[in-house]
């Protein structure tokens, strides 16, 4: 009899078939799980970028209200009168604030950049263009804002400008803040950057007091302009990235160039620092051209704004990269061959780039007539001890403490906030490994790397973005070592690459592997809790200093300055023209409005040779000399000051009563050496002479002003035709 059954084949299926529905049962729960595991990340990710950012704003909001609220508290700044906040702008910062209230004050817009196009009060008996000379676009820029903006009803000028620049310190630590965050990887880094730059103020600026100063409008830039080129060297990133950042990078360079006369400077350190990286086979090089054209497009952009300034094309970056790019384009096998050969492919490159350099910049400037910036190299030469000088221009730098080495205390306070310790500790490893990595690069070696392609994590390699920020800071160290004034280009970086170091994966790898420590889940607890302690420290040891500093109230007080700017603004006719020293002038400018003969913007070598020549007002000269020189300037009052007649804060050698004589040949005042070849003069000082009121001073100079710091003196104009007789 005929039994139905299940087929074998069935049945056999029939049991997978239920392992098959409870797979396809278990699959969309792991997926799942897969998919808000992964979610989750992303949602961590957004989070922390948003916290870090708002971060970032907050740090930055209170670093520019902290630096606005010192500057209230030392000068009592809203309490004064409007003479006495023009007068706390002192030196060329006066010079500059002037331009910003004469476009405020001028009847249209146009007619005040006509007034700056063919300025004649800023350098009597000649018009220049004051858009050609300096740069004050910063200045044209807020002076339109201020009277295009409704907001002239509740804030005065002098608030718009101060609080503009203040704003920019926001711009600034979040720059840095960026830095050292796209460095590390981590947003703690840029915190700790930002509360040590706040905590060495007195190191990384000096905005609160010189507000107007070149650098507080174009360092924030710089900043900006370093993130982005840091960010611009990472790998990998994509092209929309790359040129988004190198559009940032364009913009900022741009802005920098245009605020600061030492833009080339800077930029000629930089460019050296991508000229040796790439050398050395650290950086893309087709990244490096990119910022090469990117520096030569902003510095001609800024030479046509500037009215076509032959200052930027005779400068050395535009030589330097044009002569980097040729023999770039000439010597395509640099980097091929062993490690001798390499070497000396390397020397020669390096050589031919920079007697390339010499030969350019010196064609440019003998094709231009340029002798603008003359003054800078004299210093720079006697700097560094390549002969000794008797350079007037060149020994007024020399003498100034700004331009001295830094001083030793300096890394004393930098030290006390613990940022030199750790800077000195980072640069340490880093040199280290950046020693080996050329070694490697120069020898050939290839990066290890993992069965997925990737490199292994004990590769001894520097990535681009960390090479050229640990090059970068060396170069600006060492500049900074040589001169004071250039410090705050240093110091705010070392906030940066200290930070980045602190929370650097790399670098705690490092350190416990030389150890024998080493696991990935050390090296995550240490480069998070390294630095929360180091804040909770600086936090606990700094707040009471902040909180007494901010309690420290003072208030401005010049009565001879202030008497002085009243009595020219109340007793002399507005045309009538002043000489006297550069730094006063500019004081004289601003507050009077009165015609100057000569100023600290120094850039110019007629200007220098006027300067040197008022001067002699200082200098043991006969009156019926001194007197023609100021009436070819138009002079009609001569302004003395006590404080450099009888000057006693510079040694012997270096009061400018001193450099004066020097230039003269004439023997220095008081005991001590004197410089070979140098005689006594026939007369004595025209500053105390002239005080004595002598029949021989008495018919040219008539004393109009006197108080305890200043001495002012009419030209009596009948003279004028004796003297040419």
């Amino acid at each position: 009899m005929t039994t139905l059954r299940h087929r074998k084949g069935i049945q056999a299926s029939g049991v997978p078939d239920k392992d098959m529905k409870a797979e396809k049962e278990m699959g969309p729960t792991q997926n799942e799980s897969d998919a808000q595991l992964t979610m989750g990340r992303k949602l961590e990710k957004v989070l922390s970028t948003l916290l870090g950012t708002l971060a970032a704003v907050c740090l930055g909001l209170l670093t520019s209200v902290y630096v606005a609220t010192l500057h209230e508290n030392d000068l009592w700044f809203s309490n004064i009168k409007e003479i006495e906040r023009e007068i706390s702008f002192r030196t060329e910062c006066g010079l500059y604030y002037s331009y910003y209230k004469q476009m405020v004050q001028a009847p249209s817009i146009r007619q005040g950049f006509y007034e700056l196009m063919y300025d004649n009060k800023t350098e009597s008996r000649r018009t220049i263009n004051i858009l050609k000379r300096m740069n004050i676009y910063q200045e044209v820029l807020l002076s339109v804002l201020y009277r295009l903006l409704p907001i002239q009803n509740y804030l005065e000028p002098v608030y718009f400008y101060i609080y503009s620049v203040f704003g920019l310190q926001t711009v600034y630590v979040i720059a840095l803040y960026l830095t050292s965050w796209i460095l590390s990887g981590t947003w703690l880094s840029g915190v700790l950057a930002a509360v040590w730059y706040i905590l060495n103020r007195i190191d990384t600026t000096r905005v609160e007091f010189t507000i107007p100063l070149r650098e507080n409008w174009s360092l924030p830039f710089f900043a900006l302009q370093i993130a982005a080129v840091t960010y611009f060297l990472r790998t990998p990133i994509n092209s929309l990235q790359q040129r988004l950042t190198l559009a940032l990078v364009l913009m900022s360079t741009l802005f920098f160039s245009l605020t600061w006369q030492f833009n080339q400077f800077i930029l000629l350190i930089q460019a050296l620092t991508l000229f040796m990286l790439d050398c050395l086979d650290m950086v893309p090089t087709a990244k490096v051209s990119w910022l090469y054209i990117v520096q030569v497009v902003c510095l001609l952009l800024v030479w046509i704004l500037q009215f076509f300034n032959s200052m930027i094309l005779g400068s050395l970056v535009l030589s330097f990269i044009l002569a980097a790019l040729i023999v770039k384009h000439l010597q395509k096998n640099v980097k091929t061959g062993g490690f001798l050969v390499r070497i000396g492919k390397l020397l020669a490159h390096v050589a031919l780039v920079l007697c390339l350099t010499l030969l350019v910049n010196n064609f440019v400037k003998k094709i231009l007539q340029l002798e603008s910036d003359e003054h800078i190299f004299k210093f720079i030469k006697a700097k560094f001890g390549f002969g000794a000088t008797r350079d007037f221009d060149a020994k007024l730098y020399l003498c100034e403490e700004a331009f001295g080495v830094l001083p030793f205390d300096t890394f004393e306070r930098l030290s006390d906030t613990l940022l030199f310790c750790a800077h000195i500790f980072i640069l340490l490893a880093l040199i280290i490994i950046a020693a080996v990595s050329v070694l490697q690069i120069l020898s050939g070696y290839a990066i290890p790397q993992n069965s997925d392609g990737k490199e292994e994590e004990s590769a001894f390699m520097l990535r681009p973005e960390v090479a050229y920020n640990f090059l970068h800071n060396f170069l600006f160290g060492i500049l900074a070592i040589s001169t004071m004034r250039m410090k705050y280009l240093w110091t705010s970086h070392v906030c940066v690459l200290a930070s980045f170091g602190i929370c650097s994966t790399e670098l705690w790898r490092l350190v416990l592997k030389m150890i024998r420590l080493y696991t990935p889940q050390k090296v995550q607890v240490l480069r998070f809790a390294v630095p929360v302690l180091l804040l909770l420290y600086l936090s606990y040891k700094f707040w009471p200093r902040l909180i007494e500093e901010l309690s420290d109230l003072r208030e401005f007080y010049d009565p001879d300055t202030v008497e002085l700017m009243n009595w020219i603004k109340s007793k002399t006719p507005k045309d009538a023209v002043f000489a006297g020293s550069m730094q006063l002038l500019a004081g004289v400018k601003l507050c009077t409005g009165r015609t100057i003969t000569n100023h600290p913007h120094y850039e110019d070598k007629n200007l220098r040779e006027r300067t040197k020549q008022v001067y002699q007002i200082y200098a043991k000269q006969p009156p019926e000399k001194v007197y023609g020189t100021l009436r070819s300037f138009g002079t009609n009052y001569v302004i003395l000051e006590d404080s450099i007649c009888y000057e006693r804060r510079h040694s012997r050698g270096c009061r400018l009563r001193d450099l004066l004589d020097t230039e003269n040949g004439h023997i220095m005042d008081g005991p001590g050496e004197n410089a070979p070849g140098l005689k006594p003069s026939s007369y004595n000082r025209f500053c105390d002479e002239i005080k004595a009121n002598v029949s021989s001073f008495s018919i040219y100079f008539t004393r109009v002003f006197q108080n305890k710091t200043f001495h002012v003196y009419k030209l009596k104009k009948h003279r004028n035709k004796m003297t040419q007789n």
